[in-house]
């Protein structure tokens, strides 16, 4: 699914205007990369919670000439379902 289609089912499901439902989508997105870049989490109780992992530096190899390649630690966004959700999906 896409970001407009996302937007097409929102609208069809709560029967927004295409504007409102696209600026609560897009609101809600702003929202959630601001609390993730402030080292916070968001916890969507039955749907799941995002929030950001920490990977060390470490030495990797190019593939290519087996040479040593130094690659830099990084914050990363991750995603961790919640039980209301794995269920939904299980039935």
């Amino acid at each position: 699914m896409t970001k407009s289609e996302l937007i097409n089912a929102i609208i069809a499901k709560t029967g927004l205007s295409k504007k409102a439902a696209t600026e609560g989508l897009e609101a809600t997105m702003e929202i959630i990369t601001e609390t993730l870049m402030a080292g916070d989490k968001v916890q969507l109780v039955g749907f799941g919670t995002f929030e950001t992992r920490a990977r060390a530096a470490r030495t990797g190899h190019n593939p290519a000439t087996g040479e040593a390649v130094e690659i830099t630690a990084a914050r990363l966004p991750q995603f961790k379902a919640g039980k209301a959700l794995k269920d939904a999906l299980n039935q």
